[in-house]
């Protein structure tokens, strides 16, 4: 999965959160103790997490196993809480144009937006160094750099400059490219120590991936100046585990929990046991898929065990991207059988005992931007008879194999996922099963998530089809995924995540349009019209929309499920297991 500003939970979808932990009906009273068989304290949590981590650099994480760390180590100017409201991190205040921050303006005919952000006062880098406004320009500079990967560049480059008071280099004049409604949300946007950072970017920024390779986060990833969040990195090993440590520099409310180590048990099947053992003490939400936790649910009452197991309807959208690069993916009436062929209702009751929905398209029902309505998009009812025949009207006819084939070639695809991970792996054994019987030959190609997410899907280098998740937050832009501006090239430093390489003038334009469109009504039709191509077009096969789950001591405290972008570890400082 990614995260959307990275983010494949991926990161992009938009949907909404809802406002309750979702605590699922367990009640143990017992305590929850380590391998050892002490009570747990506040000395050590362990958390334990399924998918592959990369580079801690905020502008080039693309893996939503890195934001969920890097959200411990690291803080923006706003953020979305668990309740779904943004809410200020490393600002005092989020300027508005009712409180008088923000302003339109225009000058030689053309609009201008500009907010005044002002970074709290004891907000400063784990070296000591004050957080100040250079920090995001300079973050800004970085990212708009042709040769720096970033996967939504836009995040960055939506703001024009920013400029320091004279007399207060922490009080910033944000001026955006374009008067947009959102333009306070900028969950995504990290700053950077200029301090640290900016020496190599003018050594190697001129280089292709040379400031990524070279920066301290990929040469000193424990340098403390590096973070300003409530922990920093004290060790980190790549394809096993980080350790963070507090911050004893950090703004904000102090935290509890002395050491968090998090590590990487790819393999989902054996999360449980490595729990049990006392290998990790909580299993994040990149951990147990549904029907995991759900039977993992039922021992914890049985057996009146010392966990929670929480459930959460979430911003987080199962789907199968479609290279349409692909000759036989070009034609959309293969695209549509390929969809009609799936049994979502079926998938879903078999594998998740109906407790996940089947999706229609990227946005989910909890987003104020939900439609289900078939006038406004199109609806794929389960239909083998459907598939079979826009199949044959495509020129492509049953074999003696049982395999479709046109002009001497075989109706065949591969659907790649991250490796290790059971649900998806059973989901391709159901996918492959559907198609096969309509006539399409689909065969499986797993890999790790470090190199599915940080080379295949990036660089889109899959040959038909990857399986994967999307997150995201309520109204959000779909312009990372759905814009032909952000289709990967080596042009642009393989940027954006349309990884489908859909392009459709008509949603370009009225995703430019919808950034700027305050008035909530006419967004809304806008999201419409986006939503009945991308449903007409099929240039993703949507599956369902997933729910969070986690498991957590019985005795701890302050931990909650946020369901949307933006983790949990967003507030790891209130967590607490004393």
């Amino acid at each position: 999965m990614k995260n959307l500003g990275l983010l494949v939970l991926a990161l992009s979808l938009v949907v909404g959160c809802t406002k309750k932990d979702g605590v699922s009906n367990t009640s143990t009273g017992a305590t929850a103790t380590s391998s050892s068989g002490s009570k747990l304290t506040n000395a050590e949590l362990k958390i334990g997490i399924s998918q592959e981590f990369e580079n801690f650099n905020p502008l080039i994480a693309n893996m939503v196993a890195t934001t969920y760390m890097l959200r411990m180590v690291d803080r923006t100017l706003t953020v979305i809480d668990a309740d779904g409201k943004w809410v200020p991190q490393l600002a005092k205040k989020i300027p508005t144009i009712e409180n008088g921050l923000a302003k339109i303006t225009e000058k030689n005919g053309k609009k201008k937006l500009t907010a005044v952000w002002e970074i709290l006062q004891s907000a400063v880098w784990g070296d000591g160094k004050p957080v100040i406004c250079d920090d995001f320009a300079f973050a800004i500079k970085v990212a708009s750099a042709p040769t720096v990967g970033v996967a939504e560049k836009e995040t960055y480059t939506q703001v024009e400059k920013v400029e320091a008071d004279p007399k207060n280099p922490k009080l910033c004049t944000f001026t955006y490219e374009k008067v947009r409604w959102d333009f306070y949300q900028l969950g995504n946007l990290f700053p950077l120590p200029k301090h640290l950072e900016e020496p190599i970017f003018k050594k190697y920024g001129g280089q292709k991936e040379g400031y990524e390779k070279n920066s301290l986060y990929s040469k000193d990833p424990t340098n403390v100046g590096l973070f300003n969040g409530p922990y920093v990195v004290t060790e980190l090993q790549l394809g096993d585990h980080v350790t963070f440590s507090p911050n004893p520099k950090f703004y904000g409310e102090p935290t509890k929990i002395k050491k968090v180590i998090v590590k990487l048990i790819p393999n989902t099947g054996t999360l449980e046991a490595n729990l049990r053992s006392g290998t990790i003490d909580l299993i994040s939400v990149l951990g147990l898929a549904l029907d995991q936790a759900l039977a993992f649910d039922k021992k914890v009452k049985a057996e009146t065990l010392p966990y929670t197991v929480l459930f959460q309807p979430s911003a987080v959208y199962e789907h199968i991207d479609l290279n349409l690069d692909n000759p036989a993916l070009k034609d959309v009436r293969v695209r549509k059988a390929l969809h009609y062929s799936i049994n979502k209702e079926d998938l879903v009751n078999a594998l998740f005992e109906g407790k996940q929905q089947p999706a229609i398209h990227n946005v989910t029902p909890a987003d104020p931007w939900y439609t289900a309505d078939p006038t406004k998009v199109v609806i794929y009812k389960y239909s083998k008879r459907d598939a079979e025949k826009l199949l044959d009207e495509a020129g492509w006819k049953m074999g003696a194999d049982g395999i479709r084939e046109k002009d001497g070639k075989k109706l065949s695809f591969t659907l790649m996922t991250t490796a290790g991970n059971k649900t998806r792996e059973l989901v391709q054994v159901y996918l492959q099963n559907q198609w096969k019987q309509v006539g399409i030959e689909v065969n499986s190609k797993n890999e790790p998530a470090r190199v599915f997410f940080g080379e295949t899907t990036k660089k889109r280098n899959f040959d038909s089809m990857a399986l994967f998740a999307w997150v995201s937050s309520p109204e959000s832009s779909q312009k990372s995924t759905f814009s032909s501006k952000n289709i990967p090239t080596a042009k642009n430093g393989m940027s954006g995540q349309n990884y489908m390489g859909w392009v459709n003038k008509k949603v370009d334009q009225d995703l430019e349009d919808l950034d700027v469109e305050f008035d909530p009504a006419k967004r809304l039709t806008l999201v419409h019209g986006i939503l009945k191509a991308y449903t007409d077009e099929v240039p993703v096969l949507p599956l369902y929309y997933r729910s969070d789950v986690a498991v957590i001591p019985a005795q701890m405290k302050g931990y909650k499920l946020t369901g949307h972008q933006f983790p949990e570890t967003s507030e790891i400082e209130k967590w607490n297991l004393e």
